[in-house]
């Protein structure tokens, strides 16, 4: 293969929240010009890259670059006008760009919401490389990326930034910067949430809205969702996280709708916002246009990336294919007819998992698999009380869009993990708004006697909505007394933040995998600083939690 490769891959509620609740980056990365030059300059009918660059999904030999051009005024995104324009692009060995490797030209249109994508591949494993695009003269930010191991080589460690539900509305991502100005990551997870789709002042209320969407209304259309997507690009912080690291993404709801299934969401009705298919399909299109992320089977995202013989990372689509959210407290969620995750993708885990010969199995999963529920009983009862009176054999579960409303799909999948005496696997988890550690238990009425099949770690959010600040009460006014009742009911939660914002450093090495959680001190102020809160690891082997008392790094 020679050095100059092509390829132009173009992919094709507070309610429940309210349920579940009651150092810059470096200066080698900045862009080339300030924001206000390429804004001119595509005023004036020259090309500019205003949207950043990001890399993703990174493989032993290869790497998914992305980049927007907007090539006049008039092509803003979802706007469907502007000229196709030729995009250069190159990867170098050096920030320099005195080695280029690999170079290439694709094409930007408004068929893609002049957005590229380019596969590159024939590079090295275990390689940092930077990259950079151009269009008429104009030349875009440089961004840096990384290559992961061989997959039959050993490596000493791996280490990702770990990220979920980044509403705009409720605040700035400075969590995004913190991860940028690190230079120890291989990659950043992004475990859903990415944008929102509410109307402005839909999620948080108005007066409590910290900087306002576009479009103002809630997004419907393939216009809309190219809006939003580019008006979360334009986010300085979000530009210095994709410029940093390769980001690894899936989505979960609200990159369509609040609690999204295969057939609807909870926030869409049909006769006023159209047909459900076409809404999905449009947010859909917009997310792999935006997105750096390989579509996957049938346009979905589940898919599994390989880091040695370390990790093996299996990341879950859990909105495609899952059945209509029941009613809390129905027995319903234990209907061995109803699916979370579709029995293809549901037998492709399975597989993955047993089938791994790496140290550990990681698995990205947009919503939390450990259990979380109120009333539980013993085995000897459960099962015939909750018969007579129709309530789910865990117990009463607080919150059905998670797996807690799919319980067949986790016993199958956690019972495999026990009989195939598949070890040392982790979820990865977003979604909930909070931080948790979790052991995830074989069955919860007899825990901690019947054991545990995996170890859960539960990033909260970038800037969502907590329980403090749904309630607008101080941190640790009413989350003291909620954190100590949720443990109480549910021994295999070793540990629970409701009240912060922030992100994760997971740090693996063959001994242990250690989840590091991180605060920021106000989401609402753009320069909010940072600090570690807690770690939690589970060592080789054991499928337990345990504190650890100092971060890795």
């Amino acid at each position: 293969m020679t050095s100059h490769l092509s390829s132009d891959a173009t992919a094709a509620n507070p309610r429940r929240r309210t349920v579940v609740l009651a150092a810059a980056a470096t200066a080698a990365l900045a862009p080339l010009t300030a924001l206000g030059a390429p804004a001119a300059h595509a005023a004036e009918g020259i090309p500019a890259f205003l949207h950043g660059v990001a890399s993703g999904d990174p493989l032993p030999d290869g790497i998914l670059l992305w980049t927007r051009v907007t090539p006049t005024a008039e092509a803003v995104p979802g706007s469907g006008l502007g000229p196709a324009v030729p995009v250069g692009w190159e990867v170098a060995a050096d920030r320099n760009f005195a080695g280029v490797v690999a170079s290439g030209t694709v094409t930007a249109s408004a068929a893609t919401d002049h957005t590229v994508k380019v596969d590159v591949r024939g590079l090295r494993p275990q390689t940092p490389y930077w990259y950079r695009f151009t269009a008429g003269g104009a030349v875009s930010p440089v961004g840096r990326t990384r290559t992961t191991p061989g997959h039959d080589v050993t490596t000493s460690g791996v280490r990702f930034g770990v990220v979920s539900c980044a509403n705009w509305e409720s605040g700035y991502f400075s969590a995004y910067r913190h991860l940028a100005a690190r230079t120890d990551l291989d990659a950043v997870l992004h475990l859903g949430d990415y944008i929102y789709e509410y109307q402005t002042g839909g999620y948080p209320e108005a007066k409590y809205t910290v900087r306002a969407h576009e479009p103002k209304h809630e997004i419907v259309s393939l216009a809309d969702y190219r809006v939003r997507h580019g008006k979360y690009k334009t986010d300085s912080d979000l530009q210095a996280l994709h410029r940093a690291h390769p980001v690894v993404a899936i989505w979960d709801d609200h990159e369509f709708a609040d609690d999204t299934w295969s057939g609807g969401a909870d926030n869409h009705t049909p006769g006023t916002e159209g047909d459900w298919a076409a809404r999905a399909a449009a947010a859909k299109q917009a997310y792999f246009e935006w997105m750096p992320v390989r579509a996957s089977i049938a346009g979905t995202v589940y898919r599994r990336l390989r880091f040695g013989t370390l990790a093996d990372l299996h990341l879950l689509d859990l909105r495609s294919f899952r059945s209509q959210q029941v009613k809390v407290g129905s027995g319903s969620v234990d209907d061995p007819e109803r699916t979370l995750t579709g029995r293809a993708q549901l037998d492709w885990l399975k597989s993955g998992l047993a089938g791994s010969t790496a140290t550990w199995k990681l698995v990205g999963t947009s919503v939390m698999i450990s259990p979380v529920a109120f009333a539980s009983l013993p085995a000897h009862l459960s099962g015939p009380l909750g018969k007579l009176l129709g309530l789910p054999e865990g117990g009463i579960a607080v919150n059905v869009d998670q797996w807690d409303g799919y319980t067949d799909d986790r016993k199958e999948l956690l019972g495999h993990l026990r009989d195939r005496g598949v070890k040392n696997t982790v979820f990865l988890t977003g979604d909930i708004h909070m931080a948790w550690a979790n052991e995830v238990p074989v069955n919860m009425a007899t825990y901690p006697g019947s054991g545990t099949a995996a170890t859960e770690f539960v990033v909260t959010s970038v800037t969502s909505d907590n329980l403090d600040d749904i309630l607008h009460v101080p941190a640790d006014t009413a989350s003291l007394v909620a954190e100590s009742a949720v443990k109480a009911a549910n021994w295999h939660v070793k540990w629970l933040d409701m009240d912060a914002h922030g992100y994760g450093v997971l740090d693996v090495t063959a001994e242990r995998s250690q989840m590091d959680y991180y605060v920021v001190s106000d989401k609402r102020r753009q320069d909010a600083s940072a600090a570690w809160s807690r770690s939690y690891r589970t060592l080789t082997g054991t499928q337990q939690v345990e504190r650890s008392y100092q971060p890795v790094h």
